[in-house]
């Protein structure tokens, strides 16, 4: 392996775009759908518009650091440098759980779907097979890796076209609520306000493609103007196509009730639109977002493990080389799939509980940075500073601790646990703060 070797530079605006959409798998509004439906009181739309809003504060964040600094390490690199390197160091301790376990809820998803569809073969077969291919890609580097993104996001936005032309069809033939225009999905007067918060706090998981865009800003042609760019079109156009999906999901089938099992809602109403055909389809195109999210979070594991690992936050001569043929950080995508070895052994809902915690802690550390960088160091105190600068990022953090609030107490709990030991590990690494951790020189 190489060491201190800068990455390719030849992704553009669309390949980051489509890594976005694919770590985000628009089609991931059709597994949450019963459970967000349970959860907000048939609010799903009201619950995404919300969380879209608060994301779009945060992406705000997000493309501002990253037009000074350019790295790959996303949030904990804009911490690093904005605020202090130990405040970067435990951002970026907290975000890899997001992207160590992100790929992992993936193979366990594909192994549940499948293993139902096809009892004869067993579960660790589709969660291994899937993991070999994942990896084998991801190695191969970044040209293959997008081309597979940009036939996954093809196969799902022409499913989610098929499935709201199906569902006009159906409401229009007197199916659900009978009509096309309603506010009842997005906010119901006979139902408080605050369960539309707890579904936003759930749904808020479904947008984390925009965060993971920034982690390729080294082998991005002018990150400064792309990743911004990337960061804000990931979000709306993501969010976009989970408020318009979940608007007719609930039109369709308005008493969420009476699911016969929330986590296969989407099954339901999807058979109800299409029939066994289209649900066949749902199948594979589920499969395939589950392939292209594992494969997009674990590339940006890798990358930002690389960063820590180039910072000599973790040991370099492992976590900080790249392939000499591929130019790629080897050595931390395979050892992030062999940790996602552990979906053949943990159950869905313990992994999907660490998710959440860390990146509302990451969103808001970034927000606070542009507030650290900008306005107090770079001394941009003029009337448009201070809204751009200081109001933006303040309201951005204030809703993404807000939403951390909100989350389950396993989150929250799980969470802390993960952030302690993050906690320990600098504790050692620095001496007991006696040294600053090892930092690299990001300067813009």
């Amino acid at each position: 392996m190489s060491q201190a070797k800068e990455m390719n530079r030849s992704l553009r605006l669309i390949h980051v775009v489509l890594f976005g959409f694919s770590f985000m798998a628009l089609a991931t509004v059709f597994s949450t759908y019963g459970i967000a439906a349970e959860l907000s009181h048939g609010m799903v739309p009201g619950a995404y518009l919300v969380a879209l809003i608060v994301m779009l504060f945060t992406a705000y964040s997000y493309g501002q650091m990253s037009k000074s600094i350019p790295s790959a390490g996303s949030a904990y690199a804009y911490t690093q440098k904005a605020i202090n390197p130990y405040v970067g160091f435990l951002v970026g301790w907290a975000i890899l759980m997001d992207y160590l376990f992100i790929p992992m809820v993936n193979y366990l998803l594909f192994g549940i779907f499948f293993s139902a569809a096809f009892p004869a073969v067993p579960n660790y077969v589709w969660v291994l097979g899937m993991l070999i291919v994942v990896t084998v890609i991801n190695v191969k580097g970044v040209k293959l890796a997008t081309k597979a993104n940009a036939f996954i996001t093809i196969f799902a936005v022409a499913f989610i076209l098929l499935f709201i032309g199906l569902s006009i069809k159906e409401i229009l033939g007197g199916a659900g609520t009978g009509t096309l225009l309603s506010l009842k999905p997005f906010y119901n007067p006979e139902e408080p306000a605050s369960f539309i918060i707890a579904g936003a706090a759930l749904l808020c998981f479904s947008f984390l493609g925009f965060d993971s865009a920034t982690a390729f800003a080294e082998e991005t042609v002018q990150p400064e103007k792309t990743i911004p760019r990337a960061v804000f079109i990931i979000t709306l156009v993501g969010g976009a196509i989970f408020i318009t999906v979940s608007y007719f999901a609930q039109n369709i089938w308005p008493d969420y009730s009476t699911f016969a099992n929330p986590d296969s809602a989407a099954h339901e109403i999807i058979t109800f639109v299409g029939g066994k055909t289209f649900s066949s389809a749902f199948l594979a195109v589920y499969a395939v977002t589950a392939f292209g999210s594992a494969m997009s979070s674990q590339a940006s594991a890798s990358r930002v493990l690389y960063a820590m690992g180039r910072d000599g936050q973790l040991p370099s001569q492992f976590f900080g080389s790249l392939h000499p043929k591929y130019n790629t950080p080897v050595n931390n995508i395979l050892l992030i799939s062999a940790i996602s070895l552990l979906a053949l052994f943990l159950s869905l809902s313990l992994v999907a509980s660490f998710i959440n915690f860390g990146a509302f802690l990451a969103f808001t550390s970034v927000n606070i940075a542009v507030i650290a960088y900008y306005y107090v160091r770079k001394k941009q105190r003029s009337v448009k500073g201070t809204i751009l600068y200081l109001i933006i990022p303040s309201i951005g953090a204030l809703l993404d601790v807000w939403l951390l609030v909100n989350l389950d107490v396993h989150s929250k709990v799980l969470g802390g646990i993960w952030f302690a030991v993050g906690f320990v590990y600098m504790l050692v690494l620095t001496k007991g703060f006696r040294q600053k951790p090892p930092v690299m020189d990001l300067s813009a």
